[in-house]
C-alpha cells in the first residue's frame, strides 16, 4: 500500500448491514465516531498549549526571553496556519482515522523530544541559541501535524451527522477545545509547579498517547465503509440514487473546493476568527505570565485562574449549537453577537481590574463562556453554514489558516512589546492589553458585514 493510499477514504464495505439492523448501527458507530472525535481532539490541545504554563519558568531559569518565548510561539501557529490550509483541502478525500492518528503520533513525539531537549539544558549541555533554534523547530513541527486534528475532527460530524442537529453535535464537539485548554492548564500546570518545566512536555506527550489510541479504537471513516447508506440517505435528507465513482467524487470535491475559495462570506469570517484567535491565545499563552507579573500571583495559583476559562468554555460550546438549532432554528448570529460583545467586557475586566481573585475568576468564567460560543460559531459553524457539505474541510482550511497565522503574529507582537517595555524589572502590559481587546472588539464587529449572507449554493 502507497503512503497516498494509506490516506485515501475507504471504499464501501463489500458486505451491508442488515436493512432490519442499519438504524441501531448507525446510531451506535454514529456516536463512537462523535466522542473520539472529541476526546481524540481535546488530547490533540493538551499537546498544543504544553508550553503556555512554562513561559515563567524558563524566562526566570534564563533560558529564553519573552520575544524568544513569542517567536517560538509563533512557529507553532504559522506553520498551523499554512499546513491547516492544506490538511483542510486533503481530509475532504482522506481517511479520517488514519489522518488524524497521524498528526497526533507526531504531535506526541515532538513534546516527548522537547522534554529531553529541557532535561539537558538544565544539565548545562545546551546553548541558550541552541535551544531556542531546536524549540522553534520542533514546535514548528508541532504545529503542522496539528493541523491534522480539527478537519478530520469536524469532517467526521459532516460524514455521520444529519443537517438539523448537526449544530447541536458540533457545538458539544468544540467543547474539545476547552477540555483540552482545561488539562493542559490544570494537568500540565501541576506537573511544571511540582517537578519543573521539562515534565509539561513529557505529561502532554502521555495524555497525547492515549488520544491516538481512542482516535484508532473508535473513529470510524464513514457509514459506507462500515456497510451502511450514506448520510444523506440514513438522514432522510435524499432519496438513494446512483452512486458516483471515486473520479466523480473527486471531482466533485475539487469543484466545490474552487467555489469555497471564491466565496467572500468565508473570507470575511475567517477575518473575524483571526482577531477572535488573537485575543483567546494571548489569554492561553500569556495570561498565567500577566497574573504572575502584573497581579502577585504563584505559577500554581495563575495557571488555575486561567484554567477556569476553558472550563466554562464547555458550557458556551455545548450550549451554543443547541440554541441555535433549537432557539434560533439554525441563526448563528444573534448568539455569535452576544458572545464576541461578552467577550470584550471579560477581556476588559481581566487586564484593567484589580487584584481580586474572585474578580479575575469572574473574568475568566465570562470570558470562556464567550470564547467557546465563538469557537463554535465564528470559528467554524458558521462558515460550514455557507458551504456544501462536501467541502466542510476547504472552508475549515481557509478559518484555520487565517486563525492561527493571526495566532502566531500575536505572540510575536506580544513578545516584542513587552520585552521593548520594562519598568523596574517586570514586564509592562499597557500596549499589550490595548492590542488584545482591540482584537476582540474587531472580532464582533466584521461579522456585521456578513449579516444577510445565504449558503453558497453550486451547481
Amino acid at each position: 500500500m502507497g503512503f497516498a493510499n494509506f490516506f485515501k477514504i475507504s471504499a464501501p464495505a463489500a458486505k451491508m448491514v442488515a436493512a432490519d439492523k442499519v438504524d441501531k448501527t448507525y446510531k451506535r458507530l454514529r456516536m463512537q465516531a462523535f466522542l473520539s472525535a472529541t476526546l481524540g481532539y481535546a488530547l490533540y490541545y493538551v499537546c498544543r498549549l504544553s508550553m503556555g504554563v512554562m513561559k515563567q519558568p524558563l524566562i526566570d531559569a534564563g533560558l529564553l526571553t519573552a520575544t524568544q518565548l513569542g517567536v517560538i510561539g509563533a512557529c507553532l501557529y504559522w506553520s498551523y496556519a499554512v499546513c491547516k490550509f492544506i490538511s483542510g483541502f486533503l481530509a475532504d478525500g482522506s481517511n479520517i482515522k488514519r489522518f488524524m492518528a497521524m498528526g497526533l503520533t507526531v504531535s506526541v513525539l515532538m513534546n516527548f523530544i522537547m522534554g529531553i531537549l529541557g532535561v539537558s539544558a538544565l544539565n548545562g549541555g545546551m546553548a541558550n541559541t541552541t535551544l531556542f533554534i531546536l524549540f522553534a523547530i520542533c514546535w514548528a513541527i508541532n504545529g503542522g501535524a496539528q493541523s491534522m486534528g480539527a478537519p478530520p475532527a469536524i469532517i467526521s460530524l459532516s460524514r455521520w451527522f444529519p443537517l438539523k442537529i448537526r449544530g447541536t453535535f458540533y457545538g458539544f464537539f468544540s467543547s474539545a477545545h476547552n477540555i483540552g485548554e482545561g488539562l493542559s492548564f490544570v494537568f500540565v500546570g501541576m506537573l511544571v509547579a511540582s517537578f519543573g518545566w521539562k515534565w509539561g512536555f513529557f505529561g502532554a506527550a502521555l495524555a497525547g498517547i492515549l488520544g491516538i489510541l481512542i482516535i484508532l479504537l473508535f473513529l470510524h471513516d464513514s457509514p459506507e465503509s462500515k456497510g451502511l447508506p450514506p448520510i444523506e440517505v440514513l438522514a432522510g435528507e435524499a432519496e438513494e440514487k446512483e452512486q458516483l465513482t471515486p473520479d466523480q467524487k473527486r471531482a466533485q470535491t475539487k469543484r466545490m473546493q474552487a467555489a469555497v475559495i471564491r466565496n467572500p462570506g468565508v473570507w470575511l469570517l475567517a477575518g473575524a476568527s483571526a482577531f477572535m484567535y488573537i485575543s483567546r491565545y494571548a489569554i492561553n499563552e500569556w495570561g498565567t505570565m500577566f497574573l504572575q507579573e502584573v497581579k502577585g500571583y504563584d505559577l500554581a495559583s495563575a495557571a488555575a485562574i486561567i484554567g477556569i476559562n476553558p472550563i466554562f468554555g464547555i458550557i458556551g460550546t455545548v450550549l451554543s449549537g443547541w440554541i441555535s438549532d433549537f432557539m434560533f432554528r439554525g441563526d448563528r448570529r444573534y448568539p455569535a453577537l452576544t458572545a464576541g460583545i461578552l467577550e470584550a467586557i471579560a477581556l476588559a475586566l481581566f487586564l484593567f481590574g484589580g487584584p481580586s481573585k474572585w474578580l479575575n475568576i469572574l473574568a475568566m468564567v465570562l470570558f470562556g463562556i464567550a470564547i467557546g460560543v465563538l469557537i463554535c460559531f465564528v470559528g467554524g459553524l458558521m462558515a460550514i453554514d455557507l458551504v456544501p457539505r462536501q467541502a466542510t474541510g476547504a472552508a475549515l482550511g481557509i478559518m484555520g489558516m487565517a486563525s492561527y497565522a493571526a495566532a502566531g503574529l500575536q505572540n510575536v507582537i506580544t513578545g516584542v512589546l513587552l520585552d521593548k517595555n520594562i519598568v523596574d524589572g517586570i514586564h509592562d502590559y499597557t500596549y499589550v492589553s490595548i492590542f488584545w481587546l482591540g482584537s476582540a472588539i474587531i472580532a464582533f464587529i466584521l461579522p456585521l458585514f456578513n449579516w444577510n449572507r445565504k449558503q453558497q449554493v453550486i451547481e
